[in-house]
């Protein structure tokens, strides 16, 4: 099967949140307890750097992926917090990976230098993927949310961009440290 990714709309909204349902429905894909309306969702992401996974032949949304803003505040503009969801036919055939990595590249596209990802308790596959993909544990939140009665953890999942954001001395401030180290 032939796998495509493109650009979400708004038309695809029954299919994305038919798959974003499923997640609900694990119990360990979101604290979320319903799915929003298709305007709560447009409204809390970014306008760009929104793909789902299709096939190629009959377009059938098999996962999707969106980023919204880390803060508001302008010093973090280029700090995004993404969601990504596969629908249960597609888990375990790459559709996860492929839209990370293409959020990964696009997302660099628009300024965004940090990617970051709360992921809950114990979801095994999602620490997977972001792994695979670069993401690195960057701290973990204990009992930092109640799902269904119970306290949740949430390990928190970023990847810093070696291509946005970096600073033009960064690498020779590396270099003279090193220098320097060698001389004592």
């Amino acid at each position: 099967m032939k796998i495509i990714i493109r650009p979400l709309l708004a038309s695809d909204w029954d299919a994305v949140s038919q798959i974003y349902q499923e997640g609900i429905d694990t119990g360990y894909a979101t604290f979320q307890p319903t799915i929003p309306t298709w305007e709560e969702w447009d409204t809390s992401r970014y306008e760009h750097c929104r793909f789902v996974a299709a096939t190629a032949k009959s377009d059938i949304v098999l996962g999707w992926i969106a980023i919204a803003p880390f803060s508001p505040r302008k010093v973090y503009e280029g700090v995004a917090i993404h969601s990504v969801y596969v629908s249960s036919e597609a888990r375990g055939l790459g559709v996860g990976k492929l839209l990370l990595q293409h959020l990964i590249s696009e997302s660099e596209k628009h300024n965004i230098w940090t990617l970051q990802a709360d992921i809950l308790g114990d979801n095994i596959s999602g620490i997977k993927l972001h792994e695979k993909c670069g993401f690195r544990l960057a701290g973990f939140r204990e009992k930092l949310g109640n799902l269904n009665g119970n306290w949740t953890d949430i390990r928190l999942y970023e990847r810093r961009s070696k291509a946005v954001g970096v600073n033009e001395h960064e690498d020779n401030n590396r270099i003279n440290a090193d220098y320097f180290h060698l001389l004592v």
